[in-house]
């Protein structure tokens, strides 16, 4: 069995492939400018997720480190989905010793209800209390 390896540091991070997943094959980000990526990277906690040297995985956590988490951008290449990486991979994240005892931890998904009720995720208490700002095609001008 192949071993997922995964880490924090930005260093390791293949740059080159996150910004053509994200902005080539993901459903939220299409069309996502490499500078903003970069922007969003370097503001954020990331999570590289790799096997035998090669990165098959990404997550990216918006956070104060104190009260507030977001989770964001979480991919598995799709020639290696179905080994397990994804669910490695956001034990990686809520196991980080900066993402504990936060008040509230969030994300947004359209299609892995299911990966992230495994992790105690579930639809909002109080949806009534939560608003946003959302424009979804920010990136097809």
């Amino acid at each position: 069995m192949t071993t997922l390896h995964i880490s924090t540091n930005k260093a390791d991070l293949d740059v080159p492939l996150i910004y053509q997943f994200l902005s080539e094959q993901s459903t939220w980000a299409i069309g996502m400018p490499r500078a903003v990526l970069e922007r969003a990277i370097e503001h954020s906690l990331c999570f590289g997720a790799y096997v035998d040297g090669r990165q098959v995985g990404f997550a990216r956590v918006v956070t104060d480190r104190a009260t507030f988490a977001n989770l964001v951008d979480v991919f598995v290449l799709p020639e290696v989905r179905g080994r397990g990486y994804g669910k490695q991979l956001v034990e990686a994240v809520l196991a980080h010793a900066d993402l504990q005892n936060l008040r509230r931890f969030t994300l947004a998904t359209g299609d892995a209800h299911g990966l992230y009720a495994q992790f105690g995720f579930t639809p909002p208490l109080r949806p009534a209390s939560l608003m946003e700002r959302y424009f979804p095609n920010i990136y097809s001008n």
